[in-house]
């Protein structure tokens, strides 16, 4: 008599299902999306220079000189030994998987019913730009899933605990190593938790985590450029920000550091001062990065002397990502809507060959494979989620952290500190925008249910 060897599901098993049985469903839809992804573009997106920057950087294992830390290198070495930039894409293709996952996990796991928590994961499991943003071998992708993954630490329990706050820590120095912009984020982390009132283990727990690492690669820094510091970059995009207001009649910089005033050389967008030949920054004898230091003194005067003039350009620049129509800034680049069809040739530069040689012999240019390509391209246009209403989306959370302090104050002001971080050092970038998305979607959802259920009535005192 032959036993039946199919397996039997649990009772606990069969209920999980059930009550999860919509997620998966919009998961797996999500992971199919990924998979047309990986098949209609090949072998992935490589860009001039930052992506071959991070693998030569992956090979060598050092820190970079200038914009770049050691975060992503890091993880383009863990996937080294199976030399293929696909399996990059596919990696990050999982973790935009996984950084659903956990906001959907967290969500529930904070009473959310299971429709709305899937609600709250759509953007970034279904926005084209996700999509496009996960196949290029940059660092956009690791941030996103670190920084979600550290918030998912910090909010699991209702009581934070010491060991989940050096968790979380460690994640955002992890997060602050992969883009630098996540420096300023552990210092929000920090002072938000603090107006919660977590009680002062937790936070010093998650300040010494946070900042043990940095240190430590700052360390490395200096004993390679003689400068303790994460970057050699930051002065010069601050520079670069000031470009658009600073005034020397009002600055009255020091002879050496007006070098670097206004020349009349005119861009169409803060970032572009960094590359353009006729900015004063560029007219410089030596590399631009040899002057960082001298950028930075220039432009933190430039903002002591119009701090109006700043604000003023922050607030305009931010507000592109509310705009209906993607708005390409600067215009040489492609806001969104960036599947395409056809082959686009690798520039011809030393570096290239030598990653070629050194990580993957199949690195090409892309080349679009249909039918998958052709679905991405008329996908994109309805499955992109409009400035407006990320704009709702925000509102909602700020409302609930206004109204629920506890419960989305922290996701909210997180998601604010990841949209106005970059424009505020550097310059609005689309690219930049998209971390924003899937905490301010935690943010508003947790908001939604905080203000739509009503607290609970404290409870009556016993009777002596």
């Amino acid at each position: 008599m032959l036993t039946d060897l199919r397996p039997v599901a649990t009772p606990q098993a069969r209920r999980a299902l059930a009550t999860h049985r919509l997620f998966a469903a919009v998961l797996a839809l999500a992971a199919a999306l990924r998979a047309v992804t990986m098949l209609g573009y090949r072998p992935a997106q490589l860009y001039w220079y930052d992506s071959f920057s991070y693998l030569d950087t992956a090979v060598h294992l050092r820190p970079s000189a200038a914009f770049h830390p050691i975060g992503y290198p890091l993880l383009l070495r863990a996937l080294w030994p199976l030399h293929s930039v696909e399996v990059i894409a596919a990696v990050q293709h999982a973790m935009g998987l996984g950084i659903g996952l956990m906001i959907y996990a967290l969500l529930r796991r904070r009473s959310l019913p299971a429709w709305g928590a899937t609600l709250a994961t759509v953007p970034v499991l279904f926005d084209a730009s996700f999509l496009r943003l996960e196949h290029a071998v940059l660092s956009d992708t690791q941030f996103i899933f670190l920084v979600v993954a550290g918030l998912t630490t910090l909010m699991w329990s209702p009581e934070l605990s010491a060991r989940a706050a050096t968790g979380a820590g460690l994640l955002f120095a992890t997060a602050a190593l992969t883009r630098t912009i996540a420096l300023p984020l552990l210092v929000v982390v920090l002072v938000l938790l603090a107006v919660q009132r977590v009680g002062w283990r937790p936070l010093a727990a998650l300040a010494l985590a946070g900042t043990l690492p940095l240190a430590a690669y700052a360390g490395w820094y200096d004993h390679h450029y003689g400068r303790f510091a994460l970057s050699g970059a930051d002065g010069v995009a601050l520079w670069a920000r000031t470009m658009t207001f600073a005034d020397c009649a009002a600055v009255k910089p020091p002879p050496e550091e007006a070098r670097l005033c206004p020349n009349g050389t005119v861009v169409d967008a803060a970032s572009e001062y960094v590359w353009a030949p006729g900015s004063s920054l560029n007219r410089l004898p030596g590399d631009r990065f040899s002057h960082n230091d001298l950028a930075r003194s220039f432009a933190l005067r430039a903002i002591a002397a119009q701090p109006f003039d700043y604000l003023r350009e922050v607030v305009k620049d931010t507000s592109i990502a509310f705009a209906w129509t993607p708005i390409a800034h600067p215009k040489r680049t492609t806001p969104a809507f960036g599947f395409g069809q056809g082959n686009w040739p690798l520039p011809d530069f030393p570096l290239i060959d030598k990653v070629r040689e050194q990580y993957d012999p199949d690195i090409r240019g892309l080349s679009s494979v249909e039918p998958y390509a052709g679905f991405l391209v008329a996908y994109q246009y309805p499955a992109y989620l409009r400035g407006p209403l990320l704009g709702v989306i925000l509102a909602v959370g700020g409302l609930g952290a206004a109204l629920r302090r506890r419960v989305a104050l922290l996701p909210w002001g997180v998601a604010v500190a990841l949209l106005v971080g970059p424009v505020a050092v550097l310059d609005f970038d689309h690219r930049y925008v998209l971390p924003v998305i899937p905490v301010a979607c935690l943010a508003a959802a947790l908001a939604v249910t905080a203000i739509l259920r009503p607290s609970p009535l404290p409870a009556r005192p016993r009777r002596p």
